[in-house]
C-alpha cells in the first residue's frame, strides 16, 4: 500500500522483514560490480559447475545426494576467515544450480570441516559424514529433515569415530596388540539389513606407518581380513558398522590393496561407494564402484563385488595419468538408478588472476557411470547436457591424408560441443585440434594413438601463458572394426573429451590468442571422417 511503513507487521504481529540493519548501498554496488567482473572473466566456465565466489582450495565435491526431484551437491572451500566449510547447491536438471546457505562449517565442536559423503535414510533424513577439523577429533555426522535441506544439525555424538591423533585411530586386538586405522575422509554411509556402514580413508596412516608395511601374509584367503594381517602400505579403507548412527564399531579393512594396480605410496581418500547400474540410463547389476583418489596420482576407481561386508575388486582404472589434475570424486544414485559423478579439476591460473576475479573452483562435467558388457566401467556425459545445444552444424564423408590437416571451421562460440566419428584406417594417429590460433602458436590436440593404444590430449601448446603444458594419455584401444567416436566439450578454459563411452580426459587449458580454428588430421596413414556435428552450448551458470 502506498506510503506504508516497510517495517509494518502483519495481523499475527510478525515482522515482514528482518529488524537487522539495511544492507549498505556500497555492498549492493560491490555485489553488482563483482557479478560484472565474473561475466568478464575470460576463463570462468559457462556450463561446468563453478564456485560462486571465494577460494575453492581444496575444492572437493562432497555430500552429493538425490531426493524428491532435486540433485544436491556440496563443495568444500576456504572461507574468508581461513576456515573450511561445505557450500551447498541444488539442481533439478544437473545444469542450473541454486545456492543454499553453507551446510556445515566451523562451530559445534569443529574448527572447520573436511571431505565426506551423504546418505538419505528411509525416513527422508539426509545425513552428511565428514572429517572434523583439526587435530585428534575424528569423523562427524550432520543431518537435515528440511524439505530443501537448507539447515543442518551436527550430531551430539560427534565424533562418532574418534581419532587418537590427526586422522588416525589407535586400537587393540583381542591379544592386546596395537594397530591403527584411518579416521579421515569418510565415505558416504550406506544401509544393509538395518545396519549402517561407512568406510574411512588412510592418508595419515600411510604417511606415518606406510614405510613399515610388510604385506599381507602368504596364507591370506579371500573373505578373511584378520586384524593381525593389517598392512599400512598403499591405498586402504577401514569399514565401520552402526545400529543407530551414533555408536560405530570397527569391522576390518574393506578390501585388499594390491600392488598390481596401485603403488605403495598411494592412499585412498575421498571415497565413494555405490552400486553400479547396467547402463548409462540406470538398471541394476551385480557390481559396485569404489571411486577415490590417491593424493599423488589423482582420481581412480575399482569395479568389483560387495559381499560379506567386504569389497572384492576385479577391475582397476584411473581417471588421470600424467599427474593428479582430475581429483576428489563424488557420486550419487538418482531416481532413475543412474550413478552420476563429479570431480574437482585443478585450476592452474596464476593467483593474480584468481584473486582479481575473486573465485576458484571448477568441477568436471557430471558423468554417468555404469558397468558395460565387458565388465569395464562405462562413462559418458549425462544426457541433460544435450538440452544446452544450439545452432547445430554437420559435415560428412571427409578424407584425411597423412600430414595434411583440414581446417573444418571456426568455433562460433567459446561454449562448444563436437561429436566426431572417424574410421581410423591406416593412420597411426587421428583426431582434432581445437582452439587453434591463426599462427599455430596455440592449439589443443586430441587424438587416438593406434600404436600406443591410447586416447591423448596434448596441451603442450594449449596456451602461451598459463596451464600445464603436458600430454595426458589414457589407456584406450579400439576393437576390430570399431569406429572412433570423440565427444569434445569446450568451455572457455576447460576441455573434456569422451571416447566411445569408455574413456575420458578433462583438463584446464587457457588459450590467450583468441584462436577458434578446428582442424581434423591424421598422421602415419589415411583416415576417413564419417561425420562431424558441432553445437554451440547455452551457458547454464548464472555468471
Amino acid at each position: 500500500m502506498a506510503g506504508a511503513d516497510v517495517h509494518a507487521q502483519n495481523k499475527e504481529d510478525q515482522p515482514l522483514v528482518s529488524k537487522e540493519k539495511d544492507i549498505p548501498a556500497g555492498v549492493i554496488g560491490a555485489t553488482a560490480a563483482f557479478r560484472e567482473r565474473l561475466l568478464s572473466d575470460p576463463y570462468r566456465p559457462g556450463y561446468h559447475f563453478s564456485f560462486p565466489e571465494g577460494d575453492g582450495r581444496p575444492g572437493d565435491p562432497n555430500g552429493a545426494f538425490y531426493h524428491n526431484g532435486l540433485y544436491h551437491l556440496m563443495f568444500l572451500y576456504k572461507r574468508t576467515d581461513g576456515k573450511f566449510a561445505w557450500g551447498h547447491a541444488s539442481s533439478k536438471d544437473l545444469l542450473h544450480w541454486r545456492y543454499h546457505p553453507d551446510a556445515i562449517g566451523p562451530g559445534d565442536g569443529d574448527e572447520g570441516c573436511f571431505s565426506g559423503g551423504a546418505f538419505v535414510d528411509d525416513d527422508g533424513t539426509a545425513v552428511l559424514s565428514y572429517w572434523m577439523l583439526w587435530g585428534a577429533k575424528g569423523i562427524g555426522l550432520a543431518s537435515s529433515k528440511d524439505p530443501d535441506f537448507s539447515t543442518w544439525k551436527k550430531s551430539e555424538a560427534n565424533p562418532v569415530i574418534p581419532s587418537t591423533e590427526w586422522g588416525i585411530t589407535a586400537m587393540k586386538n583381542k591379544d592386546g596388540k596395537s594397530y591403527y586405522v584411518g579416521s579421515a575422509d569418510p565415505s558416504n554411509i550406506w544401509k544393509k539389513n538395518g545396519k549402517y556402514y561407512m568406510a574411512t580413508g588412510n592418508l595419515l596412516v600411510l604417511r606415518k606407518f606406510g614405510s613399515r608395511g610388510a604385506g599381507l601374509p602368504a596364507n591370506f584367503k579371500e573373505g578373511s581380513l584378520p586384524e593381525d594381517s593389517l598392512n599400512y602400505q598403499g591405498d586402504r579403507l577401514y569399514l565401520f558398522e552402526s545400529d543407530n548412527l551414533k555408536d560405530w564399531t570397527y569391522k576390518h579393512e574393506f578390501y585388499r590393496s594390491s600392488r598390481k594396480w596401485t603403488q605403495k605410496t598411494e592412499d585412498n581418500m575421498c571415497p565413494s561407494f555405490l552400486p553400479l547400474p547396467s547402463s548409462p540410463d540406470g538398471g541394476t547389476s551385480d557390481k559396485h564402484l569404489l571411486l577415490f583418489i590417491s593424493h599423488n596420482l589423482g582420481c581412480q576407481y575399482y569395479v568389483g563385488s560387495y559381499r560379506n561386508d567386504q569389497f572384492f575388486p576385479d577391475k582397476h582404472g584411473r581417471m588421470t595419468w600424467t599427474d593428479n589434475a582430475y581429483f576428489a570424486p563424488e557420486a550419487l544414485v538418482d531416481n532413475k538408478g543412474r550413478q552420476i559423478m563429479w570431480a574437482w579439476i585443478f585450476d592452474d591460473r596464476p593467483d593474480s588472476l584468481k584473486n582479481y576475479y575473486g573465485w576458484n573452483g571448477i568441477y568436471g562435467l557430471p558423468r554417468s557411470l555404469w558397468v558395460n558388457r565387458d565388465g569395464e566401467l562405462g562413462m559418458r556425459p549425462v544426457e541433460e547436457l544435450k538440452n544446452l545445444r544450439m545452432n547445430e552444424r554437420e559435415k560428412k564423408n571427409i578424407s584425411l591424408t597423412a600430414g595434411n590437416p583440414l581446417t573444418l571451421h571456426q568455433q562460433s562460440s567459446r561454449y562448444t560441443e563436437m561429436d566426431i566419428t572417424i574410421q581410423p584406417g591406416t593412420a597411426a594417429q587421428a583426431g582434432v585440434v581445437v582452439a587453434r590460433s591463426e599462427d599455430g602458436r596455440e592449439g589443443t590436440v586430441i587424438y587416438y594413438d593406434a600404436k600406443e593404444k591410447k586416447l591423448k590430449l596434448d596441451a603442450s601448446k594449449s596456451s602461451v601463458s598459463y596451464g600445464r603444458r603436458n600430454v595426458e594419455s589414457a589407456p584406450f584401444e579400439l576393437k576390430k572394426g570399431e569406429l572412433l567416436n570423440l565427444r569434445v566439450f569446450i568451455d572457455k578454459g576447460i576441455i573434456e573429451v569422451f571416447a566411445n563411452d569408455r574413456q575420458a580426459i578433462a583438463r584446464t587449458v587457457y588459450p590467450t590468442l583468441g584462436g577458434s580454428a578446428v582442424q581434423l588430421f591424421s598422421n602415419g596413414g589415411t583416415a576417413a571422417v564419417v561425420s562431424v556435428k558441432t553445437w554451440d552450448l547455452a551457458p547454464s551458470n548464472s555468471y
